[in-house]
């Protein structure tokens, strides 16, 4: 064994396991990219301000999981624990929103980093593929992203999960009702941390996991009861686009994220079958973050779902993807001569978009062929001196064990024939 691990918290993503990964995440980004989403990549770092104004400082996120550095030149940087604000910097930066063409669809992957306890499903290393719109205000636009992400779980086979569906208000409303919170929230029976996130944040009271907490918020005011007349119509206007698309959803009133960045729609997909850390995915409606980081007016929605928990999820359920196989063909040479005629077939096939591998390292036959087995390959090509002296490969079929020589010129074609 080496002498190193993999830190606390975080895993390695190995065959055959990650192909799995592999597969979700293109699962989750191929509906965006059919529905006019561009990729974009930003930098696994980033100035801490960037999240301390976007995400929030009195988030957990900023105030206890951020993993914070400062470079020999004295800049302070944090490892990027979301992607919302990364990709909105990013996007602002580059002008994007002056191409004459909002909203403006983006969609990336990668990796985010948030000093937590680990625990089933929790990492401090993870994974997650996102989507934001900005630069629009649409309930169509909020009820698309929330339909997106619906289809790619179920082109997974995902069928077990919830989508949680609230509307925080607005800039006009939420004052109001963060005042009332305010005063409901301090004749509560809090510690003093929760006080202190009382002022700052009340609605992030709401999101506390602990049951002592939860049980005094029962009579808590419904933020239902304080929305305007313009943020009503809004939210009723995305749960009937989301209901006439056939998108089954749950309205949560408690539900808030965990983001300071929320305005009126705010979703989450959650699926029961894992544990405490049931959330899999969840995003909303960015309004005023544009302006948090010193960018002009820009409302914006945006998802992302955690490609980690997405893939305990299909485990969950039992569900199995259908993986491409990593090799159709395997070649097996018997001999130096039929090694280097045997590569120059391999490397011929994978020119054709076929996959193919090769018994490296001069193997016997017996060993060779236990390679082509565990392969997974539909076809073996095997050769030795004989056969290269008669122009001819054996090919063998790896599920009837039909061995049959074709000649050596047209071994490429035949297999590009057979495989279709």
């Amino acid at each position: 064994m080496s002498t190193f691990q993999a830190p606390k918290g975080t895993y390695d993503l190995t065959p055959p396991r990650s192909a799995t990964f592999l597969a979700v995440r293109e699962a989750i980004s191929a509906p965006l990219r059919d529905s006019g989403y561009g990729y974009i990549e930003t930098p696994g770092f980033e100035n801490v301000e960037l999240f301390a104004r976007g995400v929030g400082e009195s988030t957990d996120i900023v105030t206890k999981e951020m993993y914070t550095l400062t470079t020999k030149g004295g800049d302070q940087l944090a490892l990027r624990p979301e992607g919302t604000a990364s990709v909105l910097r990013a996007a602002l930066e580059a002008n994007l929103h002056k191409a004459g063409n909002l909203p403006v669809k983006l969609w990336y992957s990668g990796s985010y980093y948030r000093y937590e306890r680990p625990q089933a499903g929790r990492y401090r290393h993870f994974s997650q593929v996102g989507a934001e719109a900005i630069g629009t205000e649409d309930p169509v636009l909020d009820a698309e992203l929330i339909i997106l992400a619906d289809q790619a779980y179920r082109s997974l086979g995902l069928r077990q999960f919830r989508i949680l569906l609230n509307s925080l208000g607005d800039k006009e409303c939420r004052p109001v009702y963060r005042e009332a919170l305010q005063t409901f929230l301090r004749d509560l029976d809090l510690d003093e941390e929760t006080r202190r996130r009382i002022e700052i944040n009340p609605l992030r009271v709401l999101d506390d996991k602990r049951a002592d907490v939860q049980k005094q918020l029962t009579d808590a005011p419904k933020l239902r009861d304080y929305l305007c007349d313009a943020c009503k119509a809004y939210h009723e206007e995305v749960r009937a686009l989301i209901t006439a698309a056939g998108v089954v959803f749950e309205d949560d009133e408690k539900l808030v994220r965990g983001l300071d960045y929320y305005t009126r729609t705010t979703f989450e997909f959650v699926h029961d079958g894992l544990g405490s850390q049931s959330a899999v995915g969840g995003g909303g409606r960015y309004d005023g973050l544009s302006e948090m980081i010193g960018g002009p007016e820009l409302p914006s929605v945006g998802w992302a779902l955690g490609v980690d928990r997405t893939v305990l999820a299909l485990e969950a359920e039992g569900v199995e993807l259908d993986l491409p196989a990593t090799t159709s063909v395997y070649a097996v040479p018997l001999g130096d001569e039929a090694r280097r005629v045997l590569f120059g077939v391999v490397t011929e096939l994978r020119r054709a978009g076929i996959a193919a591998d090769f018994a490296f390292g001069g193997r016997g036959l017996k060993g060779a062929m236990k390679s082509a087995n565990r392969s997974g390959a539909r076809y073996t090509l095997v050769a030795g001196e004989r056969d290269l002296a008669e122009g001819v490969v054996q090919l063998k079929d790896m599920e009837s064990g039909e061995q049959t020589a074709v000649p050596l010129t047209e071994a490429a074609a035949e297999l590009a024939k057979r495989l279709g």
